[in-house]
Formats: C-alpha cells, structure tokens, sequence
C-alpha cells in the first residue's frame, strides 16, 4: 500500500494521534505526515502511506491555505484561545474597519517573524515551550516567511468591547498563523489572538477532498498514488534502465528538468535529479 491519504483533522487530535490510528486502520507502521497541525487546529493534515514515505520532504515544502478567526482586545501566551492559555491583556478596543484592512493587508509579501514561544522550534537543543513552561529566559529566533495572500472573509463585528473577524491567507511553509494575528495586533496598537484555525489547503491537497478518520475505518478513502501527488515530469524507462535505477546507478543525463519521476510499466520506481552532466537518484522506491 503506497500513496498519498488527506485526512481531515478534528479538532483536539495531535497529528501523531492521526498517524497512529491510520496504522492501525491500514494494518502497517509505515505511515508519517508532512506538517503538523496543532490540537486545537482542525483541518487538512497529508500522511503518506508506505513507498510515500521518501516524498514526504517535497511535500512539506507546499504553500498552506489556512482559515483563522481573529479577536481584537485579548492576548494571552500561547497567541491563542486554549483553555491553558494565561491571558495577559484584555481591553476595550476602538479601531475602525478601515484601519483592520488596511492592517491586515499591509501583511501581504514577505516579511521577519517571530516564532511563538509555545512552540517546537529548537533554540540550544531545547524547544521553545519548554524555555516558556518553566520561565527560562532565551531569545526567540525570527524567520523570513511570506504571505501570499491575505484576505478578511466576513463582516467585521464587535461583542463585548472586543472585535471579531476572519481571515483566509495562504502561506509559505513555516509560517505561524498565530504569530501573523499577533503581528496584525501590534499594527494595529491592540492586543490580538487567534480563536479558531482550519487548514483548508496544502499545495494542490484540498480540504474537500479529505476523509475523516471514520470514513478510514469504513474503508471509505482513496490513496492519490505518487506519480499523481508530484507536480514533476514522468518519464517511462525500458527494461534495461529500470534495473539500473533500481539499483542506484548515475546515468547521462537524459531529462531537462531538475527532477523527473521514473516509471517502468507504469510503476513508480524512483525520482531523479539532474547533477552536471548526470541523472542521479534522489529517491529509489
């Protein structure tokens, strides 16, 4: 069993909890995903399923299209709404409409951002929740991201003081919806935080095209094989080739792209890249 298994996440489920059931549903150990979704996110997570394992890196590079719903006049620690989250501001918030979009469309392009300090990222071999859960001083990294594009998907709405709203943006790898809400916040000169997140894309992967974890147990699902997961070039090779790219061989280089997916009768069986003058193996299923 190989290919390719877009899960929709419910809420309140670790990625390694989905991982984990869908060995079990499949009958195998070999299963990973390409990019954790958070418990309180829902939404689409991409596992791949046995062979599909070794293409997981150039799937993690995708761009993501998430949904998040913002609240103006709160901040807590963690940038969002858990229920162990410590709330450190709340306030009254008088901004006006135009001065939210104006905000939330400033974001659009590249730009440095600082990592949430509940987060897994690594600073001296320790991740940065563990620095935050037990008042550890540490200077938090700051990374290039880059928001393609931003937008605010329904009406503007203030209830109890506080301003509501919800953004769609889709994003470059990396990129901690969280963090952009706090960033829209200091924009703005309020505190901000994130309420609520779905993962709606993950590169040409589509949250209508997910199954949920119960559909996986009725045998309800399709894997997307290999071939139709990559955006790359495929290439059918003879006999005599396929044994040596079986086997690891370099060959002279006998494609223009950089990497081509090899197939032989119609089968994957692995994914070269062009190095100089030689076609070499990149990934031998």
């Amino acid at each position: 069993m190989n290919g390719i298994l877009i899960i929709n996440k419910k809420l309140g489920y670790t990625s390694r909890d989905v991982v984990n059931k869908v060995c079990k549903c499949l009958n195998t150990k070999k299963v990973g995903h390409t990019g954790t979704l958070d418990p309180k996110a829902s939404g689409v997570l991409v596992l791949c399923v046995g062979n599909a394992l070794k293409i997981c890196e150039l799937l993690q590079n995708n761009e993501k299209e998430y949904v998040a719903e913002v609240i103006l006049g709160i901040s807590t620690d963690t940038l969002d709404m858990d229920f162990n989250a410590t709330i450190l501001e709340d306030v009254k918030v008088d901004v006006s409409n135009d001065e939210i979009y104006n905000a939330v469309t400033s974001f659009k392009g590249k730009y440095l951002q600082e990592v949430p300090m509940y987060s897994s990222v690594k600073v001296n071999g320790r991740k940065l929740y563990e620095y935050a859960r037990n008042n550890i001083p540490v200077t938090v990294p700051k990374k290039e991201v880059e928001i393609k594009n931003i937008e605010i998907i329904d009406n503007i709405r203030c209830v109890n003081n506080k301003i509501y709203f919800t953004i769609k943006t889709t994003v470059s790898k990396g990129t901690y919806i969280r963090a952009l809400i706090r960033d829209i916040g200091n924009k703005l000169g309020v505190p901000a935080v994130m309420n609520s997140l779905v993962r709606t894309r993950q590169g040409n992967f589509s949250i209508e095209d997910s199954y949920t974890l119960d559909d996986i147990e009725k045998d309800n699902y399709k894997l997307i094989s290999i071939k139709d997961a990559l955006n790359i070039r495929c290439i059918n090779v003879d006999d005599e080739k396929a044994k040596k790219i079986r086997n690891g061989v370099r060959l002279n280089k006998f494609f223009d792209d950089e990497y081509a997916l090899l197939l032989h009768n119609g089968v994957e069986i692995a994914i070269y890249k062009n190095w100089d003058d030689l076609a070499i193996p990149y990934k031998v299923f």
